[in-house]
């Protein structure tokens, strides 16, 4: 059985980091990139620096417990594919009750530190993002629909909302939208990672949608999500009226790039390296674009 290897380390620096790889640490900064971004746009420019720093570690905190446990469940599809076999639990670096329990911590700090220290409601929320993401996303939708990204990608939309409240205590309109655009741009930003390595979801039977419908319907697909996510960003400027000038140069040059990367992909589908280009350059997208709204927000105040 996979969960129940013995741990293999030689010192105790090499444990801290197989904990710390269990929380798959890249995909978090881009989740705190648009909580402050959305922070920023709740205080009109002004955010007391302690609600910030607060909000971070509490998102990291709920970020990082949503990644152990997907790393428990998925434990047995990451021991069968050659790119994930050496992650701490499937290499036997880590017992999965060990990583439930750290997972579990991790929560609860989360949650503390939020609702002690921040509000109810964005501590709801982030716990919100934690549940999602198991039970609807991992469990329910990954293994069984090809839609799986669509719906489970609320999961990641979900800490511009905790942002939101942390600064208002409550959800606007504004927070919706960015909610919603995150929403919509994740099925490109993920199917153009899933057409690089579609070999290896099909070798495990996950039904991403390059392993069932193909390349061809995979690329149609990120096109017409890609030009819904560049014209739907724009509603923050009208009718929403929540950001300015700064923002709209943003989200037209960058929406352009998107555009045009969408479109070289949809005239080479079976392309990997365009199917990169295109994966790489949606998170300096999102990553950009919430940078404009922090430049916005900025300015004006």
């Amino acid at each position: 059985m996979i969960g129940s290897t013995i741990s293999r380390h030689e010192n105790f620096l090499q444990v801290v980091q197989s904990y710390y790889l269990l929380t798959k640490p890249r995909i978090i900064p881009l989740l705190l990139i648009t909580t402050a971004a959305t922070m920023f746009m709740a205080g009109n420019g002004h955010v007391d620096a302690f609600l910030l720093i607060v909000t971070l570690l509490g998102g990291t905190l709920a970020a990082a417990s949503a990644q152990t446990f997907n790393c428990v469940y998925d434990q047995d599809i990451d021991y069968d594919m050659k790119r994930t076999r050496n992650r701490p639990i499937p290499s036997g670096k880590v017992r999965s009750n060990h990583a439930i329990i750290f997972g579990i911590v991790l929560a609860i700090l989360s949650f503390s530190l939020l609702a002690f220290c921040v509000n109810m409601l964005s501590a709801l929320l982030a716990m919100l993002g934690i549940v999602f993401y198991m039970l609807i996303y991992t469990h329910w939708l990954k293994r069984h629909t090809t839609q799986n990204i669509v719906i489970g990608g609320a999961a990641g939309a979900i800490p511009p909302l905790v942002g939101w409240a942390a600064v208002t205590g409550d959800l606007s309109w504004s927070a919706w939208a960015v909610f919603t655009l995150i929403f919509l741009w994740t099925p490109p930003h993920f199917w153009a990672l899933a057409l690089m390595i579609s070999e290896d979801y099909a070798e495990v039977g996950v039904p991403m949608l390059p392993v069932i419908e193909g390349s061809q319907e995979t690329v149609k697909q990120i096109w017409i999500y890609t030009l819904i996510t560049v014209l739907f960003s724009l509603v923050l400027i009208y009718p929403l009226h929540s950001l300015g000038l700064v923002y709209l140069l943003f989200a037209l040059i960058l929406g352009s790039l998107f555009t045009l990367k969408a479109w070289k992909l949809q005239q080479n589908p079976e392309d990997k390296q365009t199917a990169k280009s295109m994966f790489k350059y949606s998170i300096l997208y999102m990553m950009l674009l919430c940078t404009g709204i922090v430049l916005d927000t900025l300015i004006r105040f």
